[in-house]
């Protein structure tokens, strides 16, 4: 999952991403409104964690502005504004969830992993598709019973596919699901990630449409 993380200050930035990447969550990063917008028009997200006094654009107004688009991005509001009005207005226009600072990390990630389920039309964070199920939270992989151990980036590359089961997947899209801002991304590294999985679980099960990307296969 590619999250987001839309604050001003440094020391709760900081904390937030870290653990997001010790989540296994690909993260991206941005200090105010202006950049927010730029960066979520590129659609590539699973999940915004916004605060909303921003410098040069505030936060509400960003929540407004992905609503009046019709954009259904998951949006976590994590601001220091703890008035019930400001809970209700955030909400109202669009908030997914609403959390106030300080906040305990676990909470701002079990939150965040709920908003995502709910958009997703999922109650139950585990993932099942045949013979294969993937657990974000607890960050296991089984297939036919038996747990398998993937690397965070082969995970990553699972649990794109697995969201829409069946559907094929760009290469491009798994690219955005893996690798953040400033990562380098080799010619053939999503391949290579396929590879393995393939290796670790079954060849057949994820299936290349050439030209057109892959897909998780239906196997008991």
């Amino acid at each position: 999952m590619r999250v987001l993380v839309i604050e001003d200050d440094p020391m709760i930035g900081r904390a937030v991403v870290a653990g997001l990447h010790d989540g296994g969550y690909t993260v991206d990063w941005v200090r105010d409104g202006a950049d927010a917008e730029l960066a979520l028009a590129n659609g590539v997200y699973d999940l915004a964690l916004l605060d909303l006094g921003l410098p040069r654009r505030d936060g509400l107004e960003i929540l407004k502005g992905l609503r009046r688009a019709g954009k259904a991005l998951p949006v976590v509001i994590i601001t220091a504004r703890d008035a019930v009005a400001d809970r209700v207005i955030g909400l109202d226009n669009g908030a997914d969830d609403y959390l106030v600072k300080p906040f305990d990390l676990d909470e701002l990630l079990a939150r965040a992993r709920a908003v995502v389920r709910r958009r997703e039309g999922r109650s139950s964070p585990e993932m099942s598709y045949g013979a294969l199920s993937i657990d974000p939270v607890k960050r296991v992989v089984s297939f036919r019973g038996a747990q398998v151990d993937l690397s965070p980036r082969e995970f990553a590359v699972l649990e794109a596919l697995m969201k829409e089961p069946g559907a094929v997947v760009s290469r491009e899209k798994l690219e955005d699901a893996v690798y953040g801002w400033g990562e380098e991304v080799g010619s053939n590294s999503i391949e290579v990630h396929l590879h393995h999985l393939r290796r670790k679980l079954k060849p057949q099960l994820i299936r290349n449409v050439r030209g057109v990307g892959y897909r998780i296969a239906h196997m008991q």
